[in-house]
C-alpha cells in the first residue's frame, strides 16, 4: 500500500512538473501604444533586451492601438504591465498602482503642444475656432484632455468649437496629420513633438507649436494594484528604475530620449486630475 501510495505522489509530481516549469517560461507581458514607439524595432528591441536582462526573464511587448485596449488588457490580465497615459491610470486608479515614471529632461514631467503649420496666423486655441483638429486618443491626456479641458473653461466642447475632429491613434500621426494639411490643428505630446524634432526634423518642421500647457505627469508605468506584490511585477519595478544603471538599459533610455525612471509618486498627477475635474464639470 506504501509503495503504491508513493507511486501516485511521484507520479503526481511528474504530471505538475511540465506545468511548473511552463508557468516559470511563460514570457511576462509589456504593454505598449504607439506613442512614440511605432514601427520603430530598435528601440523596441533595445527596451526589450534592458527589460528582459533586469529582470532575468523573457520579456514579450506587446502593442495596442489605444489606450482602452491597453486599459483592459491590464484590467483583464491579459499583460502583466503598462506603460500608459496618465490619464486612463488616474480613470482606474482604484484598480492601478505606479511602478514608476520616466524622466524626461531631468524631470518625471511633460506638456501638451498645440500645433498647427509654420504659415498659420493662430497664436493660441481660441483662433483655431472654425478649423479641423487633431486629437490623438480619446483617453490621452497631452493628445486629447488638455485641449479639451481647456476648451470647458471657455463653455465649449471640441465637437462644437471645432469644424471637424480626428482621432489619429498616435502622436505622431498628428504631427503628420497637421505637417501634411488633413487638419489645421492637432494636439500632441510635447516629449514626443521634441523627440521626433531630433529624430526626423523634416517632418515637425512643417509644424509650429503656438502652445504649450503645464508640467504634468510623464505617462507613467503601471500594473494592476492587486499584483503589484508579485515576484515577476516588483522584478519589473525594480529593472525599470535601474535602467539607468546598465549599458543595455542606459542604450535603451537613449533611444527613447529619456533620462531614467522616477519611483512611484502619485502627486506628479494632481495637475490631470485637475483637468479631468474641469472636463467633467465642463
Amino acid at each position: 500500500m506504501h509503495t503504491t501510495r508513493r507511486m501516485m505522489m511521484l507520479g503526481g509530481v511528474a504530471l505538475a512538473a511540465p506545468w511548473a516549469r511552463a508557468q516559470a517560461s511563460s514570457p511576462f507581458r509589456f504593454a505598449l501604444t504607439p506613442v512614440f514607439l511605432d514601427n520603430d524595432a530598435a528601440v523596441i528591441a533595445a527596451l526589450k533586451s534592458a527589460l528582459a536582462s533586469g529582470m532575468g526573464q523573457d520579456i514579450e511587448l506587446v502593442q495596442r492601438r489605444t489606450y482602452q485596449e491597453i486599459s483592459g488588457a491590464l484590467l483583464d490580465g491579459s499583460v502583466d504591465v503598462a506603460w500608459t497615459c496618465g490619464y486612463p491610470y488616474l480613470q482606474h486608479r482604484s484598480e492601478l498602482s505606479l511602478l514608476g515614471v520616466p524622466i524626461w529632461k531631468g524631470r518625471p514631467l511633460y506638456q501638451s503642444y498645440l500645433i498647427v503649420a509654420p504659415d498659420d496666423p493662430a497664436a493660441g486655441l481660441t483662433d483655431l475656432s472654425g478649423g479641423t483638429h487633431a486629437f490623438s486618443d480619446p483617453d490621452s491626456n497631452s493628445g486629447y484632455l488638455v485641449t479639451a479641458s481647456d476648451l470647458a473653461r471657455l463653455g465649449e466642447t471640441p465637437d462644437r468649437f471645432f469644424s471637424r475632429v480626428i482621432f489619429t491613434y498616435g502622436h505622431r500621426n498628428v504631427v503628420r496629420a497637421v505637417a501634411g494639411g488633413l487638419t489645421r490643428s492637432g494636439s500632441v505630446d510635447g516629449y514626443v513633438w521634441d523627440a521626433l524634432s531630433a529624430a526626423e526634423p523634416e517632418l515637425t518642421a512643417r509644424t509650429r507649436v503656438i502652445a504649450r500647457s503645464e508640467w504634468l505627469g510623464f505617462p507613467p508605468f503601471v500594473a494592476r494594484t492587486d499584483r503589484i506584490a508579485d515576484p515577476s511585477v516588483r522584478a519589473c519595478g525594480s529593472a525599470l528604475l535601474g535602467l539607468s544603471d546598465t549599458v543595455e538599459g542606459r542604450t535603451a533610455l537613449q533611444l527613447l530620449y529619456l533620462d531614467g525612471v522616477a519611483p512611484p509618486n502619485d502627486t506628479l498627477f494632481d495637475g490631470i486630475a485637475a483637468r479631468m475635474a474641469v472636463l467633467v464639470g465642463g
